[in-house]
C-alpha cells in the first residue's frame, strides 16, 4: 500500500476516534456548573496528530471533528465558536511546537486551551456586540490552564508510549 494511501487511512481513523470522543464527552455531566467549561478530551486528538504529522493534517482533523460534531451533535449554532477557538488554539499550538518541539507538548497544551478560549470569547463578543462577555474570561482562562494541562499531560504520554501508532497500525 503507498504512504499517502496509510496516512489517509490513519487520518481518517483520528478523525472517527476524535468525533468519538467528542461525542462520548458531550454525554458526561459538566465537572462544575459552569458553561462552556468542559475538559476537552479530542484535542488530545488533534495535539497528537499536530505533533506527529504536522498542522496540516492536524487542521483537517479538526474541521472534520468540528464539523461532524456540530451536525451529529445537534449544535450547529456552537460551530462557529468551535470553528474560532479550534482555529487559533491549533495556530498558536504549531508555533509552539516548532519553537519548543515536542518535549513541551503540556505546555503548549496550556496555551492552546488559552487561546481557544480567547478565539469562542471573540466570536462571542462580535455575535453579540458587546464587551461586558470579557468579564467571563478569567473563569475560562482558569479552566483553560487546568484541562490545557490534562490534556497536554494525556498526549505526552500517548505520544512516549505511542498508544496511538499500537492503535492504528
Amino acid at each position: 500500500m503507498n504512504n499517502n494511501l496509510k496516512k489517509l487511512i490513519r487520518l481518517s481513523v483520528l478523525s472517527a476516534i476524535a468525533l468519538t470522543i467528542f461525542m462520548i464527552e458531550l454525554q458526561i455531566p459538566p465537572l462544575v456548573p459552569i458553561p462552556g467549561i468542559k475538559l476537552g478530551l479530542a484535542n488530545i486528538i488533534t495535539l497528537i496528530i499536530l505533533a506527529l504529522y504536522g498542522a496540516k493534517e492536524a487542521s483537517a482533523v479538526l474541521f472534520i471533528r468540528i464539523f461532524l460534531g456540530s451536525m451529529f451533535s445537534g449544535q450547529v449554532v456552537t460551530f462557529l465558536y468551535s470553528l474560532s477557538g479550534g482555529i487559533l488554539c491549533l495556530i498558536v499550538m504549531s508555533i509552539l511546537i516548532k519553537l519548543l518541539g515536542k518535549s513541551s507538548i503540556w505546555f503548549i497544551s496550556i496555551f492552546g486551551s488559552i487561546s481557544h478560549n480567547i478565539g469562542q470569547i471573540t466570536v462571542a463578543m462580535i455575535i453579540f456586540q458587546t464587551t461586558s462577555i470579557l468579564y467571563y474570561l478569567p473563569i475560562l482562562l482558569i479552566s483553560a490552564v487546568i484541562t490545557g494541562f490534562f490534556t497536554g499531560i494525556s498526549s505526552k504520554f500517548m505520544i512516549t508510549n505511542g498508544v496511538l501508532n499500537k492503535l492504528i497500525n
